[in-house]
């Protein structure tokens, strides 16, 4: 069977204009796509073998294009049940995003939430023990862009980095036309965002093409069921 190719595309939670109650509801979405289609376990899963190779007792990461930052509460949590102090600085570059991020993370001392453009983070080199970034290299339309993200993260990272996000293919396209005509028929910007994030998103082998672009160092490419996809590396001091 060819290959689906990816496609380039705007999707409408980066509007800067997005109807704020919209995009808490599409955001809403995102977490449960998260917790319950795999994105969440998935970088716990790695994050536990990264945290293998470098015991201590604290961490410091960041984690870049955060939307409402379920992702960085599940981690610090992930990280207490552990006996370990894992601090999380989110980031997001849109405005009402961020809001909605800082809201939530507002009663977790080990989450910070804060703005930053993933093509030039405003971090030194090194100044986190990992990076993350979950279901948003996606919305970088050309492999530049992605390669430069990519980069950024490299260079924030002391011991490596993971980057989880969509399998593009035929299967997992059709999964999220079903959820776009069902779950999220009455949500405008899910409804739309969904399927085009699969059509935009990555198999294994255009993952390990960016890695080696980017010049990512120990990158292997890992894929999980049921549509996901995940990039892990050693950071340069690893």
């Amino acid at each position: 069977m060819t290959p689906m190719p990816r496609i380039a595309g705007e999707e409408r939670m980066d509007e800067p204009d997005a109807d704020p109650r919209e995009l808490a509801r599409s955001l809403a979405d995102l977490r449960g796509v998260n917790r319950w289609l795999g994105g969440t376990r998935v970088v716990l899963h790695h994050l536990a073998r990264l945290v293998a190779r470098h015991p201590r007792r604290e961490y410091r990461v960041l984690d870049v294009a955060t939307g409402s930052a379920d992702i960085p509460l599940h981690v610090v949590d992930w990280g207490r049940r552990r006996g370990l102090r894992i601090r999380v600085v989110a980031t997001d570059a849109h405005a009402a995003t961020l809001a909605e991020a800082r809201a939530r993370v507002a009663a977790d001392p080990d989450v910070t939430a804060e703005p930053a453009d993933a093509l030039a983070l405003p971090y030194a080199d090194g100044e986190f023990d990992f990076v993350l970034c979950s279901t948003a290299l996606h919305h970088f339309n050309t492999e530049e862009e992605c390669v430069r993200v990519l980069r950024e993260l490299d260079r924030a990272a002391r011991l490596g980095g993971i980057v989880n996000d969509l399998h593009r293919s035929r299967a997992a396209l059709l999964g999220a036309r079903v959820l776009a005509a069902t779950v999220w028929r009455t949500h405008p910007i899910t409804r739309n965002d969904g399927p085009l994030s699969v059509r935009r998103a990555f198999t294994p082998a255009d993952l390990r093409s960016l890695a080696a672009a980017a010049g990512l160092r120990g990158a292997e490419v890992f894929a999980h069921i049921p549509f996901r996809v995940a990039l892990v590396w050693a950071g340069r001091n690893s």
